[in-house]
């Protein structure tokens, strides 16, 4: 073989062993993914935080990689798993849609970013010194306790105006438990209405619920926010029907399962956002310097299928004010 050729093949044959790994995932970014619920429940809203990233030009194995911790609805595991991420040395953690992932990522470290979305005040929470100015490692994406427990029953009074009586279910250990049992309770004061407040923390205490929602004769209920009502939203629906209950839901989500109503924050919008925060972090910005953004969007779904089962007439005027109308 002559010299000139030997060269040729050795130069090949050590670059591209380099070439090789530059493409390997290990050598890309990682993004630490933390959520206390399952890939199968967070599908459309892993797709809008896909969308952010891209926005900012990151795909998830190209250039990025992305470590996934799901709690699987057991929240209690949430600080092993952020450790974890802690420890995989994650670029950022990022925390969609769930302040007790938050939670657990701030106290694992403080140091590695951390964008959050989550529905409470992120200072108060102790998650950012400010919302101009967080000041830590973690900013994010916040709807400020998405008060919307008045809106909510100023839409079923609308649908059900001779309705005196309500309830509400929240998760016992949903960090904004006591905000929104409070708020809840203050839009019925000022209507002057009675509420039922009950909690649940697994499907026998859910089916034990609307039990009782049903022995109480309550008029409609109210679903709070929480991650672990939307992995059951499917039994939700199932009891709500089956007790002949009307109930107003948090997200769009459970108004394609067959809810009758829902009303709040867009999920996908702002988890959009979450990875264009994360994206820009990986470009080089600090946490500290990028203002807590705020949910803008709102949407009010009504689904008349259900509305005709429960043996209901939607008003006209209701009907004008919904974003979408499932037939």
């Amino acid at each position: 073989m002559r010299r000139r050729e030997f060269i040729t093949l050795v130069g090949g044959a050590t670059a591209w062993p380099l070439a090789a790994r530059a493409q390997e995932p290990s050598r890309l970014p990682i993004i630490g993914f933390l959520s206390p619920a399952s890939s199968e429940v967070l599908v459309e809203r892993l797709r809008a935080f896909r969308s952010g990233l891209k926005e900012t030009g990151y795909v998830e194995g190209e250039n990025v990689a992305i470590e996934y911790r799901w709690a699987e609805n057991h929240i209690d595991r949430l600080p092993e798993l952020a450790a974890d991420l802690v420890r995989r040395q994650v670029a950022v953690i990022a925390t969609p849609g769930s302040t007790p992932a938050a939670l657990a990522a701030k106290a694992a470290t403080s140091t590695v970013p951390i964008v959050f979305s989550t529905g409470a005040d992120p200072v108060s929470l102790g998650l950012v010194a400010s919302l101009n100015r967080p000041g830590g490692n973690a900013t994010g994406v916040s709807d400020m306790g998405g008060a919307v427990a008045a809106k909510q029953l100023g839409l079923l009074h609308e649908l059900l105006p001779t309705a005196a009586r309500f309830a509400v279910l929240v998760h016992p250990n949903n960090p904004l438990r006591e905000l929104l049992i409070k708020d809840a309770q203050a839009a019925a004061s000022a209507n002057g209405r009675q509420i039922e407040v009950v909690t649940a923390n697994t499907n026998p205490e859910i089916d034990e619920a609307f039990a009782i929602f049903a022995q109480k004769q309550v008029d409609a209920c109210l679903i709070s926010p929480d991650v672990f009502f939307t992995s059951g939203r499917v039994r939700i629906v199932i009891l709500a029907a089956h007790y002949k209950i009307p109930a107003i839901y948090y997200q769009r989500d459970f108004a394609e399962a067959g809810g009758l109503m829902s009303y709040g924050i867009n999920p996908a919008d702002r988890e959009r956002i979450v990875g264009t925060y994360v994206g820009r972090v990986l470009k080089g910005e600090k946490p500290a310097d990028l203002p807590v953004q705020r949910t803008t969007k709102f949407e009010f779904v009504i689904n008349l299928q259900t509305a005709k089962l429960l043996g209901l007439t939607v008003p006209a005027t209701l009907l004008a004010t919904a974003d979408e109308v499932i037939e």
